[in-house]
């Protein structure tokens, strides 16, 4: 990458963060076979996106937003990332495991021990990455309608204080 990643903690409602979120809606609508509906997902999903049981990133690269993704808490002790994108300009660029590593550091500073994450079929690339960084497929854990894989990693050890 040219110019250096950096991760900006932002409100999930800031006009960046909603402009990356509706982005990543917009590449659903068109990869799932059934269209993607975010209609008020985003304001829905605000306040656990916030500190202090969560949080929202943006990744930059120099003016540009390369990412997003938040994480938020689940349950005790397990965080569930959510919203992670790339920008289609910026990937093959190590950008998506960089904003999986950070998400992952941020889970571990809000005190889960595990994460967890879902994904569809239709986006292979996340697929192949979250099980290249030691996610495991579980049972389903949630009732979004759109996901058709669910993954999570033991997050003990890994982050040193």
């Amino acid at each position: 990458m040219s110019d250096e990643l950096r991760f900006d903690i932002v409100d999930p409602l800031d006009a960046g963060a909603i402009a990356a979120v509706e982005a990543y809606f917009a590449e659903l609508n068109t990869r799932f076979p059934g269209g993607f509906d975010g209609e008020g997902a985003i304001e829905a999903d605000a306040a656990g996106l916030r500190p202090p049981g969560g949080a929202f990133v943006l990744a930059r690269l120099g003016d540009q937003i390369a990412g997003c993704g938040g994480v938020h808490s689940f349950e005790p002790a397990i965080g569930e990332i959510k919203r992670m994108w790339v920008d289609p300009r910026h990937r093959g660029r190590g950008v998506g495991v960089a904003v999986l590593d950070e998400l992952e550091r941020l889970s571990s500073a809000l005190g889960h021990r595990v994460v967890r994450l879902d994904t569809n079929e239709n986006l292979p690339e996340a697929l192949a990455m979250y099980r290249s960084r030691g996610y495991v497929e579980i049972e389903r854990y949630n009732d979004n309608p759109y996901p058709t894989h669910f993954f999570e990693k033991a997050l003990v050890g890994v982050f040193r204080s």
